[in-house]
C-alpha cells in the first residue's frame, strides 16, 4: 500500500505543530487532514493551506 503525499510542502509539514499541545502533526491520508494524536484533533488543509484553528478541527473518533 502506498502512502499518499500531503498536499503541503514536506519541509513545512516537518515544522508544523498542534496549536493546543505544541506536538508535531502528521498527515492522515484517510481523513485528508493534519492530525494531532496528543490532542485528538484533525486539522483541515484547504487549497494546500493548513487551517490550524481549533474551532475548525474535528475530533478523532
Amino acid at each position: 500500500m502506498s502512502e499518499e503525499m500531503a498536499p503541503i510542502d514536506p519541509w513545512l509539514l516537518a515544522k508544523l505543530v498542534c496549536p493546543v499541545t505544541r506536538t508535531p502533526l502528521r498527515w492522515d491520508t484517510t481523513r485528508q487532514a493534519l492530525v494531532s494524536d496528543a490532542a485528538g484533533l484533525a486539522y483541515p488543509v484547504r487549497d494546500g493551506v493548513p487551517v490550524l484553528v481549533v474551532r475548525e478541527a474535528t475530533a478523532l473518533s
